[in-house]
Order: structure tokens, then C-alpha cells, then sequence
């Protein structure tokens, strides 16, 4: 079956510091970079044909050590990076709560959207015809691993599985390093794991 791992990138200082990230370039700490490593030793095994990656540096950096593993270029999508986050992006949850509090009282963490950022739907609209693509590029048994973002992650999952926009909130979200396992068959895709980790 064709398969398609979704790997969340490496911790990043804002990441500890609860800062949202959104698409701010922030490059991976020395946990990150570690967490990348460990997890591209594991995801080497499964022998992968392609790697995509977002360009934002926390995902290239990540994408950069399964490629120097398994010998494969990288294909880098700007649409594969985090929603965008507007005005509240660097800021922490206790500093957007103190500047925005109408609007953060309406907000729906981790991955609501911000007054001035995209929506569930951009990102959606945006991430999954890039795993699409991907997927295209493989023969059948094929294996695609995208390297990307929590939120576009999980709203890239919730658009292959053909979700309504309403259920795309029951899909947590992964932590740093881990990352979910699609597997298209007869009858479209299904999800495999989810958050995964060595």
C-alpha cells in the first residue's frame, strides 16, 4: 500500500517558551535538533522515495537529517508551512490573553485562528494538495514523508480523510519529533498512527 508519513519538526526555544510560532522563521534548539536525529534514524527504515518539507527552517533543518541518512534530495513547499498567525505571532498565550482578551476569549487553542491569520480552511486548502502531490510522485507501495507543522499536519489529515471541516478538531495534535502514518487504499485513505515516537 502507498503510504505517507507526516513528521512534525524538532523543538524550537519558542516552542518551550509557548510562543506562537505560526510561520515567524525560528530555527530548532539543540533538543530539536536531537529529536530530529533520533526520529530520522527510526523513519530511514521504512526506506522512504520521497521527502517534502516545508521552507520554514525548524521543518528544513528536520527534513535535512533523513535526507542525509537515505541519500534523497529534498523538495521544499511554501504551502506546507504553519497557519499563519497574524498579529499574535512571538507573542506568549499569557501576553495575547492580556492584549487581546475579546478576541482570545473566542479563540479555540491550540490551532484556532487569529483575528488577522489563516483559517482551518486556508491551511487545508493549502496543505493537502501538496500531500496529494507527493503521493503522486510515488509508485504504488510507495512511501512520502512530509515534514511539516502541527496544525497543518493535523488539517492536512483531516482533509485526506475526507472530514468535514467540523470534525477536523477531533485530530490532536503531535508533539515535537513525532508524527502521524497514512495509508491509501482501495477505498481512500486511513489513518495508521497518529504521534508517533521512537
Amino acid at each position: 500500500m502507498t503510504r505517507l508519513v507526516l513528521w512534525r519538526h524538532g523543538r524550537t526555544e519558542w516552542n518551550v517558551r509557548a510562543r506562537y510560532q505560526g510561520q515567524t522563521d525560528i530555527p530548532l534548539d539543540e533538543t530539536g535538533i536531537a529529536q530530529a536525529r533520533r526520529a530520522a534514524g527510526l523513519l530511514a527504515s521504512l526506506r522512504p522515495d520521497v521527502i517534502v518539507s516545508s521552507d520554514l527552517r525548524r521543518a528544513a533543518a528536520t527534513a535535512a537529517e533523513l535526507a542525509a541518512i537515505v541519500g534523497l534530495p529534498v523538495i521544499y513547499d511554501k504551502n506546507l508551512r504553519e497557519r499563519y498567525g497574524g498579529s499574535w505571532e512571538g507573542l506568549t498565550l499569557e501576553e495575547i490573553r492580556s492584549r487581546y482578551p475579546d478576541e482570545f476569549a473566542r479563540w479555540e487553542p491550540p490551532d484556532g485562528a487569529t483575528p488577522d491569520g489563516d483559517t482551518d480552511e486556508m491551511v487545508a486548502d493549502r496543505v493537502g494538495p501538496v500531500l496529494e502531490r507527493a503521493v503522486g510522485q510515488l509508485n504504488q507501495g510507495g512511501l512520502a514523508v512530509v515534514v511539516s507543522h502541527v496544525g497543518a499536519i493535523r488539517l492536512g489529515i483531516g482533509r485526506l480523510l475526507g472530514m468535514t471541516p467540523q470534525q477536523w478538531r477531533v485530530i490532536g495534535p503531535l508533539g515535537n519529533g513525532s508524527w502521524s502514518v497514512l495509508e491509501l487504499g482501495r477505498n481512500g485513505w486511513r489513518l495508521l498512527e497518529h504521534n508517533a515516537r521512537g
